[in-house]
């Protein structure tokens, strides 16, 4: 079994942080043969080969955005529906989101354009999970125990053109406590298929612990999160023969060297971060 990516696991998974990678969630869409090109900036965007599913990873944006999805019916017109996550979203959720559009997608059929919207369809994987789900003439709230997590619903009509330019969404998700870093935010349009959501909604009630490097975490939410530390693995049979074998053959005494030896960096090895990207 692969080491995991960092030195601690945390849950729930709304309070880990993002892994500052996009790896993950490029990765489902790009075996589907999705294309992939860079601006001068090191924005990413990806898209369909008919380009009704563009997807932007967008580290150098204008604004707090990492992820933007937009679906479209007719390529040269606008999105039929977008989702965003911003850049303290745990990678996971975003990872399950593109994971669910890749398999509609592979499916070969439009759910993922017009696919059900229903508002219950949404919140049915939260309430599963015994979260506190209620309803008000003007939005639907569904909150964890701890009240760290939210998925909101605003009831009612909202305008097509507002929605898709960011004045109003139909759906939002966040989790994590108050503070910039610390709490992140989700959006998803009114046509965005519930489906869709619900897979995310469904990680985000998860309580397996994720892997995470311990500067990842946001400093807020590490009091209100339950963490454990990553136990190295435990040597095969295999491993002691070969490490008894290595020590048996270690007959010259090694030369003296002034400096420490520097590890190797292993894939997804802990290193510092910088607090942030952008304010």
């Amino acid at each position: 079994m692969p080491a995991p990516d960092g030195d601690i696991y945390v849950s729930p998974v709304y309070l880990a942080g993002s892994t500052h990678t996009g790896d993950p969630a490029l990765q489902p869409l790009l075996d589907q043969d999705f294309r992939l090109h860079r601006d001068d900036l090191g924005n990413v965007y990806v898209s369909s080969p008919e380009q009704h599913i563009r997807l932007g990873y967008l580290p150098e944006g204008e604004d707090s955005t990492l992820w933007k999805i937009a679906v479209h019916s007719d390529p040269f017109g606008p999105p039929r529906w977008v989702a965003t996550f911003d850049n303290a979203t745990p990678t996971e959720l975003v990872a399950v989101f593109t994971t669910a559009l890749a398999q509609d997608y592979q499916r070969g059929h439009d759910t993922y354009l017009y696919g059900n919207t229903s508002r219950a369809t949404g919140f049915q994987p939260l309430i599963d999970a015994g979260w506190q789900t209620g309803k008000t003439p003007h939005v639907s709230v569904s909150t964890p125990p701890d009240g760290l997590a939210e998925l909101a619903y605003a009831n009612g009509s909202l305008d097509h053109q507002s929605e898709l330019s960011g004045d109003g969404e139909r759906w939002i998700a966040w989790g994590g406590r108050d503070g910039y870093g610390s709490r992140w935010w989700a959006s998803f349009t009114t046509h965005t298929p519930a489906h869709l959501i619900a897979a995310t909604m469904t990680a985000l009630a998860d309580p397996t612990p994720v892997a995470r490097c311990e500067s990842e975490v946001p400093n807020r939410n590490r009091g209100a999160a339950r963490v454990t530390p990553v136990e190295p693995p435990v040597p095969t049979p295999l491993d002691v023969r070969r490490a008894s074998a290595a020590r048996s053959r270690s007959t010259t005494p090694r030369p003296f060297s002034a400096s420490p030896a520097t590890p190797a960096q292993r894939p997804g090895a802990c290193l510092s971060l910088p607090s942030s990207r952008r304010r």
